[in-house]
């Protein structure tokens, strides 16, 4: 049992301290694009590796230490961490949902890197993409409801994409490696998601 608030309010301020969190990593990862030499630099991977670096230190250190402090954020306690007993098998199932964020990840940076602003665009269609890959390839389509739902998804993406011109007349404007590098990140992020409700569900794991 949580110490501290109740969850649901510590749920609440979760999701405020990611937005936050969020937008300041927009802002950080536009600033180091920027100073690797934008998007033609040449050293976009090089930043993506070095923000999966990070985080796997940072993943590194909360096993060693076996105490997860997130929970602070939502005025809780944090919690004690046991080391898992991890098999091969276990590794190998996982493998798909590593290799998916990672490429997500990295498919995201170049994506914010050759247009932040429309690269958020591009991102708020993950959904779309969501959807059309677990109809596809895991078979399971959405509900009617969550259809009706993405047809506020695309129509806000499509307005969004909207610019006005010199003369007043509103056009599609986008920047094209943004909408590549969005597009491949939105696949992945659909699989990932796709193979964690997998890997979730697995005994064992």
């Amino acid at each position: 049992m949580s110490v501290g608030v109740p969850d649901s309010v510590a749920l609440l301020l979760f999701f405020v301290f990611w937005y936050v969190g969020n937008m300041y990593y927009n802002q950080y990862n536009t600033l180091a694009l920027g100073a690797a030499g934008g998007k033609y630099g040449g050293l976009t991977m090089t930043v993506s590796t070095m923000q999966l670096g990070v985080c796997t230190v940072y993943a590194l250190l909360l096993w060693i230490v076996r105490l997860n402090p997130i929970k602070l954020f939502g005025l809780q306690l944090p919690e004690k961490m046991a080391l898992p007993n991890v098999s091969r098998s276990d590794l190998a199932a996982m493998l798909p949902v590593g290799f998916c964020s990672a490429a997500a990840h990295s498919a995201g940076v170049f994506c914010l890197g050759a247009d932040p602003l429309f690269g958020q665009i591009v991102k708020a269609g993950e959904p779309v993409m969501s959807a059309i890959v677990n109809t596809v390839f895991y078979g399971k389509a959405p509900s009617k409801a969550k259809m009706f739902c993405l047809l506020f998804i695309v129509g806000g993406v499509m307005f969004a994409s909207l610019k006005k011109g010199a003369d007043g007349a509103y056009q599609l404007k986008f920047d094209e490696r943004a909408l590549l590098f969005g597009m491949i990140g939105n696949s992945f992020a659909a699989f990932k998601g796709s193979e964690n409700k997998k890997l979730m569900t697995k005994e064992g794991i």
